[in-house]
């Protein structure tokens, strides 16, 4: 089998599969494997770690002072428990006592929370010995991240009130249930239209053409000429009453560039005026690597579903945390209230046997049924220790008045960038709307800066769209994601920012910008003209 025809065999598959395939050439290639594929950040944010850690060991002692026999804990005790904490935070041997003791004066000074209550919640749940309850999110915690959510998205606030949340394992079991509870509660049906704003995190493009949904997409295309912008005549699409959704990844996922102002107040216009109805997806687990931020959730409230995890900025890919959020008064909720009669009683069948008035159960608390097939409701709601570890996540943010954290994480992709651009030896263009947390380069528009259009012609006709990372992997060791797979342009790669040490990156340029040469001195020996 020629390598072309196998390059052919391995294009149907997602960039993620494809991976799996680049990293087996790569580990067989003479040069030291560089993964620069997937976004799996290699930091993790240490403090919120150690208070998570000196909270579990408090919990452990609050359990053992009501112990039931020996080896057995018990329940810790309410009464004076805030006390006791502060109490043993001021041993000498504790870790993470600052942001402890300092999480303590924010929640009572923000919230008003009862202390006791507070540590009690966070104890019992760090300890697992309970099931989630509420099942959608525990109380304080829900507080507490919906408060980190407004800081980190919204300026501060949400403009119309807060957002019902659902804690998830991780952003894509966010995805999986927004997407089952949608078609369950007739808000999708199969030949509907989704509009997806590309380039765009594979699975957005996947899921929709599964048996289980069988929707039209509709690509809302970014412009790669104008700093990836949405132009004015693609966000005009959805003016159309037949396009049910907008699904987004903001900041975008290749091209890791958060929506521009003027896109975002087009939207918020489009809903307020055209399309009240229309159903706003956004995906926002990027955002705290912009200054300034803005979701479509803090523009359009109530017509968004807001996904949001906190894997990439605190390193914590493997604790599988995410939330979906809907606002309190949403046209979700209004939307299944108008379904047809026929419908609302299947609906109403469907909850009967674990809401006792289902018709006017919200979509957010059917998506926690659904996320456990109904009959499993019991169950539901993501463990209670990833609920505590979510919630230092996010007052390690909220008590970070200087933003130190946000601004060094901020630092370490921006210096890698810039190492990637110096090995390729070309010029970076930043803008404030840029992660820079991948980067997607178009190696034919790079191949026609550099050696003319004819050179970049031949490229894309005479070679497969995915063969520059299948002998990026091969012959240089350096694994990337085919951009094709994302929707972005044919033949583009994106590279993690995120994962390798800093001083990778400019080896990574060095060695595309090497491919690029060899590619363009085939060219040159098939007889050519060389620009």
């Amino acid at each position: 089998m020629s390598e072309r025809s196998d390059e052919q065999r391995y294009e149907g598959l997602s960039p993620f599969e494809l991976k799996n395939k680049l990293i087996a050439m790569a580990n067989e290639s003479e040069a030291m494997m560089l993964n620069a594929g997937r976004g799996n950040p290699n930091w993790v944010a240490v403090e919120p770690r150690r208070a998570f850690g000196e909270l579990h060991r408090f919990a452990l002692d609050e359990s053992e002072r009501t112990a039931i026999a020996p080896g057995f804990g018990g329940t810790p005790e309410p009464a004076g428990i805030a006390s006791r904490l502060r109490n043993h935070l001021g041993g000498p041997s504790a870790q993470g006592a600052d942001l402890l003791n300092a999480v303590l004066d924010f929640v009572a000074a923000r919230f008003g929370f009862d202390l006791d209550a507070f540590v009690l919640e966070l104890c019992d749940a760090i300890l697992g010995d309970h099931y989630p309850v509420p099942d959608r999110m525990l109380r304080h915690c829900e507080q507490v991240v919906d408060a980190y959510l407004a800081s980190a998205l919204a300026g501060g606030a949400w403009p119309e009130g807060n957002f019902d949340l659902f804690a998830t394992e991780g952003g894509t079991a966010a995805m999986t249930y927004v997407f089952q509870s949608m078609a369950e509660n007739k808000l999708i049906h199969p030949g509907d239209t989704i509009a997806l704003g590309t380039p765009i995190f594979t699975p957005y493009l996947e899921i929709p053409y599964l048996d289980d949904y069988r929707l039209i997409e509709l690509e809302i295309a970014q412009a790669e000429n104008d700093e990836w912008r949405y132009p004015p005549e693609e966000i005009e699409k959805l003016a159309d009453p037949s396009v049910k959704a907008l699904f987004v990844v903001n900041p975008s996922n290749p091209t890791s560039r958060a929506m521009h102002a003027e896109t975002l107040d087009a939207l918020s216009e489009l809903v307020a005026t055209k399309r009240p109805d229309l159903i706003l997806l956004t995906d926002d687990v990027y955002g705290t690597f912009v200054d300034g931020f803005r979701s479509l959730a803090s523009v359009a409230p109530k017509n968004t579903i807001l996904v949001y995890s906190w894997s990439k900025f605190f390193g914590a890919t493997g604790w599988r945390l995410g939330v979906i959020g809907l606002h309190q008064d949403n046209v979700l909720d209004t939307a299944i209230r108008g379904l047809p009669a026929e419908d609302r009683a299947a609906l109403d069948e469907r909850y009967g046997t674990v809401f006792l008035d289902p018709p006017s159960t919200k979509l957010i608390d059917r998506m926690v049924a659904d996320s456990r097939t109904v009959a499993l409701h019991h169950t539901a709601g993501l463990s209670t220790p990833q609920q505590v570890m979510m919630t230092l996540f996010s007052l390690h943010s909220l008590c970070d008045g200087d933003r130190s954290y946000q601004h060094a994480a901020q630092a370490i992709v921006q210096h890698r960038l810039e190492g990637l651009y110096s090995g390729l030896g070309v010029d970076y263009v930043d803008s404030s709307y840029d992660t820079h947390y991948y980067n997607t380069i178009d190696v034919p528009l790079l191949a026609a800066e550099r050696f003319g259009d004819d050179f970049a012609s031949w490229l894309r006709a005479a070679h497969e769209p995915i063969d520059f990372v299948w002998r990026l992997a091969h012959e240089h060791g350096v694994v990337l994601m085919d951009g094709g797979g994302f929707d972005a342009p044919e033949m583009s790669i994106r590279v993690s920012l995120a994962n390798l040490p800093t001083d990778a990156y400019p080896q990574i340029g060095r060695s595309i910008s090497d491919l690029l040469a060899d590619y363009h001195g085939r060219f040159v020996a098939a007889g050519n003209s060389s620009a």
